[in-house]
């Protein structure tokens, strides 16, 4: 039976899970309603207290939507930082902090790491295996917007093989801007030192860039950057442009050991998967310099997003669990406010599986359309979410449905749904006689 069900899309198995976890809904209302037309009824007690009825069809809608809101938007931050780290195969470092090392390469978040000497970048670049070792330099900004020196290959790469619009820097101070800066082809800007409030406009007087190109839309950070070749920021600085005095207007790679300035990152594209792992060994055990891959490192932060997820979902659980109870009291209200109805049926002869049936109807029809408004209410709230994150960290964030949110949704229903059947059975246990005086 195992193997069976593992043989099974995932798709399939997934309807097949939700199939199960509405199992006892269908079950408990072919039961109850079985020969008898209770939902007109139902329907007009809705309508008659319809205030008291939104109020806990509300009450349902935030606790379900709790659970459905914080799945959702782990979830969209957990693929977009995935995607954002995509194009960055192996990233190679001095020693120190692998996620510090990846906020600054990949998300470009201002960080004080150390530097790999033009040495250790020469045995990256020649290292068997390596399709382009790509050096990274940070430090400057135009607008707030992060100014990263760096080569064509790893351009191009980022790029998918082809900018959006122009070319390719093919001299110092020219600059290939990201999808979201609104700077025009040819337009000149000048680099202000360091990043944020604390940014130097004056430090750089006198230096400019060209803007030449502009990158495709990426949904990641490097969408407001403006990319420039790595000379270019060391000779902003002051500092040798990683050429011998002969070759000081070169652009790109080789270059020169003696004349390299350093450098906080290097992004590496291996030839193949298993290249990728051998450089990966080979520079994690030489001394000075650090390798990893950026899945790798969100896969640990993944793991404390996990145990975060797992204490949060708890506490959304709690908080169902007592929304449930609150719930079920108020359905025992509610049944209090129709008892003269329920009592009139009874008067009249009506079999008491129908006021059961009656009540129940009304009861779960609430629990359904709360339950509806709590996924689209969780929903809603991911995605504002989602671009209150990606604003703030230019990450692309997209939020969906899945099927855990469904199955959350479809066994809450179910379970309450049985709930349900507690104040049906109280109304049937009401003296008809008080119930027509109330």
């Amino acid at each position: 039976m195992r193997d069976l069900w593992d043989g099974l899309p995932a798709g399939v198995q997934d309807v097949a899970v939700l199939a199960l976890l509405l199992l006892p809904l269908l079950v408990t209302g072919l039961v109850v309603t079985r020969g008898f037309a209770p939902w007109p009824l139902a329907r007009a007690i809705l309508w008659r207290f319809r205030w008291p009825v939104l109020i806990f069809a509300l009450l349902i809608a935030v606790a379900v939507g709790t659970g459905i809101g914080l799945i959702a938007q782990e979830r969209a931050l957990r693929q977009g930082t995935a995607a954002a780290a995509d194009p960055f195969d192996l990233v190679i470092g001095a020693p120190g902090s692998e996620i510090t090392l990846l906020l600054a390469a990949v998300f470009l978040q201002p960080s004080d790491v150390s530097l790999l000497d033009g040495a250790a970048y020469e045995a990256i670049a020649q290292a068997r295996g390596v399709a382009f070792a790509a050096p990274l330099a940070f430090g400057d900004s135009v607008d707030g917007a992060p100014v990263v020196g760096t080569t064509a290959e790893f351009v191009t790469h980022l790029s998918g093989g082809a900018l959006a619009e122009g070319r390719i820097w093919a001299e110092h101070g020219e600059a290939v801007v990201g999808a979201g800066l609104g700077l025009p082809l040819g337009a000149g800007i000048e680099p202000a030192h360091g990043t944020g409030p604390s940014a130097e406009s004056d430090a750089h007087a006198g230096e400019h860039f060209t803007v030449t190109g502009r990158l495709p839309p990426t949904g990641t950070p490097w969408d407001r950057a403006v990319l420039v070749p790595v000379e270019t920021v060391w000779e902003v600085h002051g500092l040798a442009a990683g050429h011998a005095p002969e070759r000081a207007e070169q652009v790109g790679p080789p270059f020169d050991a003696a004349y390299f300035p350093g450098t906080p990152a290097v992004v590496v594209r291996p030839e193949s998967l298993a290249a990728a792992y051998a450089l990966r060994s080979q520079f994690n055990g030489e001394p000075g310099t650090m390798a990893f891959f950026p899945g790798a490192v969100l896969s640990q932060f993944y793991g404390i997003m996990g145990d975060v997820r797992a204490a949060m979902s708890l506490m959304a659980l709690v908080s169902q669990g007592l929304v449930a109870v609150s719930v079920l009291l108020g359905l025992f209200i509610l049944s209090r406010l129709t008892r003269r109805q329920m009592a009139l049926l009874r008067a009249l002869g009506a079999p008491a599986r129908f006021v059961l049936a009656v009540v129940w109807c009304h009861g779960t029809a609430l629990l359904a359309a709360g339950t509806v408004l709590g996924v689209a209410l969780g929903w809603g709230a991911a995605a504002v979410l989602s671009r209150i994150i990606g604003a703030r960290t230019e990450i692309l964030l997209h939020t969906s449905l899945g099927w855990t949110e469904v199955h959350l949704a479809a066994a809450f229903l179910s379970l309450a749904s049985l709930a349900a059947l507690l104040p049906a059975a109280a109304a049937l246990r009401a003296p008809v006689i008080e119930g027509l005086r109330a």
